[in-house]
């Protein structure tokens, strides 16, 4: 206990330390789990950073709860007969808070920029695209190599935020570091693991709509000391919450609950191509997740709140493919695809986030895992450092979880595809790729249902990823703060926020 103590009182220490007075009044502290990664939407890749983007950069699309897309840089669109023409209306006037006009140039760089930076994670989300074309001031046409169903939900995340190209070319590799961009709130400052600041923009279109002045994020990764934080009135609000702490919240007079279960997925991926590695061979994949009990996992760590899964979208998700539904555990399976595969006792690395739960759900699969032969060794890995690991190829298996896209496409191409961003398995099947191309090429649902089928086929065969559950995204904020949704893309939305 001394030692949660000291935590507790440490973080209640450095958030209650830089606001006082009226000014306290103003400012949501908001307790995230990890430290976001680089603040650049081209080259950012975590949940916590998408936070973070919701306060500064506005998309050319947003999503409604009901996952439909609603205007916000764009006011409108239409597509070509052909669908390879997309052109999007601006909305005029909404100025970069360095003064700089967002207009049809400006959509036209930070596209081509999520297309042609060094290190983009948006390439493969958007590389259809053959040519963006700025009209007008604020009319932009977007050419396609080929249709592609899924673009307009991918500008409704990172690849539709558009930053100040006058910012960009200023700070080069540096823009992280003081990102421009044309949202709610402008940056202030960042300390690492420590908090990132941002202010109201005074020229924002919809500032009205903006009631609070400034947002404190705070990294604080461990869920008790957020939780005791929120509860001591330190934070206003946490994302996040425990499930196994979601009784205690809703016993609390003093705190309000959101809920929503996410787009995206928990698995774990194994490096397909680590040389010497057992997960090299698909038969010792096949037999991890035999020995695996997914329900068991969810109700041991999670209290049952998370949903058991073995796809990348969830059960509850219309585009679930029904023909493979959740496989029971089956341990004497295990054993005989690893005598097949003639390695009966396999030893595995499992890397896992260095946070509250991940750890746990290492160690109960580790259990599990045994029973069939296997030896799997947990190392608990901070976020940033696990997710460099993944690029070069540093592991054998990762325990990963992905926070989802409105469209399926979204959990898929670039997790799935050949050489994609975040295809950290290294897999690469050519069956594969072509149900994800064919998804794409069209947007008939019934068309759509048939390559998800082919591509269920041949990756819940391959196994570069074991999925294992869906979270349900948990909220816990003050009753001091009104005006808060529930979103299942699990951020927050901070027009129409209000601190009493």
């Amino acid at each position: 206990m001394p030692r949660l103590f000291t935590a507790c009182l440490l973080a209640g220490l450095v958030l209650a330390a830089p606001m006082a007075g009226g000014v306290q009044a103003q400012t949501l502290r908001f307790g995230l789990m990890e430290d976001p990664d680089a603040l650049d939407p081209t080259l950012a890749r975590t949940f916590a950073g998408r936070m973070v983007f919701a306060a500064l950069c506005d998309k050319l699309v947003d999503i409604g709860p009901d996952l439909k897309p609603v205007p916000q840089l764009a006011t409108g669109w239409t597509w070509s007969d052909d669908q390879k023409t997309l052109t999007l209306t601006l909305r005029p006037g909404v100025r970069f808070h360095d003064g700089e006009p967002m207009n049809a140039a400006a959509v036209k760089y930070s596209l081509e920029r999520h297309l042609k930076l060094p290190g983009s994670q948006r390439r493969g989300e958007i590389a259809p695209i053959d040519t963006v074309e700025a009209v007008d001031e604020v009319t932009v046409r977007i050419t396609l190599k080929t249709p592609f169903a899924p673009l307009l939900a991918q500008f409704t995340d990172r690849a539709g935020m558009i930053v100040s190209p006058k910012a960009a070319e200023r700070l080069g590799d540096k823009f992280a570091t003081a990102p421009v961009c044309a949202g709610p709130y402008k940056f202030v400052e960042r300390v690492p693991q420590d908090r990132i600041v941002v202010e109201k923009f005074d020229d924002y279109w919809n500032k009205d709509a903006i009631q609070i002045r400034r947002i404190e994020f705070r990294p604080i990764p461990d869920t008790t000391v957020r939780l005791t934080n929120l509860r001591a009135g330190q934070l206003d609000l946490i994302e996040r919450v425990a499930p196994t702490d979601l009784a205690q919240v809703k016993r609390d007079p003093k705190l309000k609950v959101g809920q929503a279960y996410e787009l995206g997925f928990s698995g774990v991926v194994f490096n397909t191509a680590r040389e010497g590695s057992p997960v090299a061979d698909p038969r010792v994949r096949a037999a991890f997740e035999a020995a695996i009990d997914r329900n068991a996992i969810t109700q041991v760590v999670y209290n049952g709140e998370y949903l058991a899964g073995n796809q990348w979208v969830s059960p509850k998700n219309p585009n679930y493919v029904t023909e493979y539904p959740v496989p029971k555990r089956d341990v004497a399976k295990a054993k005989a695809l690893l005598k097949e595969a003639g390695i009966e006792k396999p030893s595995i690395t499992l890397m896992v986030y260095a946070n509250t739960d991940a750890p746990q759900v290492g160690q109960v699969m580790q259990a599990m895992t045994r029973e069939a032969g296997f030896d799997v060794k947990l190392q608990a890995t901070d976020f940033t450092t696990s997710l460099d690991q993944a690029d070069k190829g540093g592991f054998e298996a990762y325990l990963y979880n992905w926070s989802g896209r409105p469209d399926p496409d979204g959990n898929t191409y670039s997790f799935l595809a050949c050489k994609m961003p975040l295809n950290y398995s290294r897999y690469c099947n050519q069956e594969a790729d072509s149900a994800m191309n064919a998804e794409r090429l069209t947007t008939d649902p019934a068309a759509r249902k048939a390559a998800w089928k082919r591509l269920a086929d041949r990756v819940l065969t391959d196994k570069p990823l074991v999925y294992l559950f869906h979270r349900r995204l948990l909220w816990a904020y003050s009753q001091k703060l009104t005006g808060f949704g529930e979103y299942p893309d699990g951020l927050v939305r901070f027009t129409g926020l209000k601190l009493d």
